[in-house]
């Protein structure tokens, strides 16, 4: 059977054209599935009821599992979502006033090793598919919408306003499918959302920057956290291969095209590590030719770790000398610590492919 979640609407008018119908049903059937949640083909009643028995018969809507879902006491929400057998990947929606942000998950563990990171400490095991990273967009939306207050908005009404490839995984070592997923999310036929609105973080892939920018601009994060090649080689250790004077070009080549005209570096503060009065100047020096503003992320334990949050006197200090210096800098308010789902604790199951004590992490350039 071939699930329809994992096409967008240009691949959906291809299968369409495949199997002998008009390419227009693309459009219909994308506005059932994403924009009203209609995963029934009979429900689907402006399309003929030739072609929705033809569909019954090849086809299928399928979501991922949800195992678990969560609620923080700040009202931020975790799902576990099981990938296959063995496998499970979290999704956080966290709530604010003027927003709904989605977290979303490309791979199953990740590859790339980061020492601070949860996700990475887990190992790496495969990419999503195109159904599971858009599926965990119609998961959280039909969930919050059963929910009391939520269940009044018509389907016009957007509960999550915003996306962020921020979830498990390097998001640009699954290129072609966490494209693809974001190109639902773009599509008014679906979701709808504008480019200013979904953020694509990277540890900093630069071939796949400069193939991002060409297929899908959105918003650029890039997970930064070290103001020198040779503490970033450590706690980043894809900077190895894209050291960061590559990575500072790759930046300035992708706002040629960015909804955003300017580039956030993520940076996590890890106590007496990357988070001294030293290292605030050299990330002045280091971005001085690159329009950006900067998000601190108070370190959020995990097990093991070997790392401590930055005390809030040190994090106050480096943020005030980056805003003396004229740039707008922001301290992530830690959401979702109490059922591990703030940034940098996402782990889910990950059955480890890799061999975790290699030295060479397996990247293939896009």
């Amino acid at each position: 059977m071939i699930n329809l979640l994992n096409y967008n609407q240009v691949q959906l008018a291809e299968y369409f054209k495949s199997i002998g119908e008009k390419p227009f049903r693309a459009k219909q059937i994308t506005r059932w599935i994403h924009h009203f949640g209609v995963h029934d083909f009979a429900q689907m009643t402006d399309i003929a009821k030739s072609l929705r028995d033809k569909l019954l018969q090849e086809a299928e809507i399928s979501l991922p599992t949800v195992q678990l879902e969560k609620i923080s006491n700040d009202d931020t929400r975790k799902w576990l979502i099981g990938a296959d057998v063995a496998n499970s990947i979290e999704t956080v929606f966290i709530p604010e006033d003027d927003r709904g942000t989605l977290c979303v998950s490309s791979q199953i563990g990740c590859a790339l090793a980061c020492t601070f990171c949860s996700t990475g400490a887990q190992g790496f095991n495969r990419n999503l598919s195109v159904s599971e990273i858009i599926g965990q967009l119609a998961i959280a939306n039909k969930s919050l919408r059963q929910e009391a207050g939520y269940d009044l908005l018509s389907a016009n009404d957007r509960i999550i306003s915003n996306v962020v490839m921020m979830g498990m995984g390097e998001p640009l070592t699954n290129y072609d499918n966490v494209v693809t997923a974001m190109q639902i999310m773009l599509d008014d036929s679906a979701y709808g959302l504008s480019r200013r609105r979904v953020t694509l973080s990277t540890s900093g892939i630069v071939p796949a920057m400069d193939k991002l920018k060409e297929d899908c601009p959105v918003a650029l994060a890039v997970s930064l956290h070290a103001p020198n090649d040779a503490l970033r080689d450590v706690i980043v250790p894809i900077n190895k291969k894209y050291p960061l004077k590559d990575l500072m070009a790759a930046c300035n080549r992708y706002l040629e095209k960015a909804p955003r005209d300017f580039v956030t570096f993520e940076y996590v503060m890890l106590d007496g590590i990357n988070d001294t009065v030293e290292h605030a100047h050299q990330l002045l020096n280091l971005v001085k030719n690159v329009s950006c503003k900067f998000n601190l992320i108070p370190f959020n334990p995990f097990p093991n770790s070997g790392y401590e949050t930055s005390k809030p006197s040190h994090i106050r200090v480096f943020r005030d000398i980056l805003m003396q210096a004229g740039y707008v800098v922001t301290i992530r308010k830690t959401r979702g610590d109490d059922i591990d789902a703030a940034c940098g604790q996402l782990a889910g199951k990950v059955l480890d492919k890799t061999k975790r004590n290699a030295t060479r992490i397996p990247i293939e350039a896009v």
